[in-house]
């Protein structure tokens, strides 16, 4: 863990309402940095160009729809986060924005963001805290996967005390765990304080698909395309192409004058 790479401390300058171009002079272009050997690269490189974006104190985070767009052979990208899933070097968090989107945190980084959280309401809450510090040792340690039945949650938090009522809701006002729509006794693992980005990457995936589907073919060339500036969503623009890409939403094509982005069809 101790060579992931520190992320990115781009500017932040302020977002015109119009859209003129965005990315940075000393960043990659996205055409020259599209796809990697291995999971283990993409995540790292996709971690340290994770948007820098203000008032929101979130870790980077890595869509599994990203890795796909990045790392050709998905069997690769499913078996390669799995064995590190296992390891414990990274967690999955099940998200509510699409049928089947994933996020990825390193677990540091995802300690971290629990940390975070503890610090804001340890001030209210006083010695009910002590569950996060049950969930750290007890419940991520041993439960790798992405969701928790009620009664297996509170069996390994009771290997740090006696578990009440209040202590399970604060889990789920502090945003470290949600319940499952369709079963009340099942929970999701989830990132806090994410709500915001995730409304984002929802309205930034309308945008894009808005914007090419108004041109006459649907597609634009990708080099003049992640210059655009998004007025929905605070993520940026190479964010939100690499999941539209990876999900399927979007396709590449190589051109003489570099690659193109389309709108796939139905």
């Amino acid at each position: 863990m101790d060579n992931i790479p520190e992320p990115s401390s781009s500017k932040g300058t302020k977002r015109r309402r119009d859209e003129h171009e965005s990315t940075d002079a000393n960043t990659p272009s996205l055409e020259n940095d599209l796809t990697f050997s291995d999971t283990l690269v993409a995540l790292r490189i996709m971690r340290a160009q994770f948007p820098h974006i203000p008032k929101v104190s979130v870790e980077p985070f890595i869509l599994k729809s990203q890795l796909y767009s990045s790392v050709k052979d998905r069997t690769q990208v499913d078996r390669e986060l799995e064995t590190m899933r296992r390891d414990k070097v990274l967690r999955l968090f099940k998200l509510n924005t699409g049928q089947d989107d994933h996020a990825v945190m390193f677990l540091d980084d995802y300690l971290n963001q629990v940390d975070r959280v503890v610090k804001r309401i340890e001030g209210e809450k006083g010695g009910e805290c002590e569950v996060f510090g049950w969930f750290k040792t007890h419940v991520l340690d041993s439960k790798l996967e992405t969701g928790i039945e009620h009664q297996e949650l509170c069996s390994l938090l009771s290997l740090g005390g006696k578990v009440k009522d209040s202590h399970i809701s604060l889990l789920i006002n502090a945003g470290v765990i949600i319940r499952q729509l369709i079963d009340p006794n099942m929970y999701w693992f989830a990132i806090p304080s994410i709500g915001s980005l995730l409304k984002g990457l929802v309205q930034g995936r309308k945008e894009i698909i808005s914007l090419l589907s108004r041109r006459r073919y649907k597609e634009m060339m990708l080099a003049s395309l992640e210059k655009k500036l998004l007025r929905m969503s605070p993520l940026d623009m190479r964010f939100h192409l690499r999941d539209l890409i990876g999900s399927g939403h979007l396709r590449t094509d190589q051109t003489p004058t570099g690659l193109i982005v389309r709108v796939s069809k139905d």
